[in-house]
């Protein structure tokens, strides 16, 4: 199963504040707006989203059919497949893709201590 570009979805308090201390250690802006809370640091291949009053805990994101630097992979497991494929193993979601539709869909489900993990397609 192939789930896509990883990256940490961190809940902030201060995006300013956080976006210092993460250029501190060496992230560079990669996407997103501060004035609309949001933003995307890169370091390498490793990508931590700030997102300021969005979501109360932090969240481990995959994005199939994405790489690490938000391009478009020829191959990739559909957010779809990947849905049923969890469902067939008895994992519960707490929120689901629509399997009637193509394109862009997330899901969401919980690790075994609560831990949030999307997988938000955008392609």
């Amino acid at each position: 199963m192939k789930l896509g570009a990883f990256s940490i979805s961190l809940s902030v308090k201060d995006i300013r504040a956080s976006q210092e201390f993460y250029h501190k250690l060496g992230f560079v802006d990669f996407g997103g707006d501060i004035e609309q809370n949001w933003l995307i640091l890169k370091n390498g291949n490793a990508i931590i989203g700030l997102f300021q009053g969005m979501f109360e805990n932090n969240i481990i994101t995959f994005n199939p059919g994405w790489d690490e630097n938000a391009k478009t992979l020829e191959s990739f497991d559909d957010v779809r497949q990947i849905q049923k494929h969890l469902k067939s193993h008895g994992i519960k979601l707490e929120s689901e893709a629509d399997e009637s539709t193509t394109g862009p869909a997330s899901l969401v489900l919980l690790d075994p201590d609560g831990n949030a993990i999307l997988l938000d397609q955008h392609v």
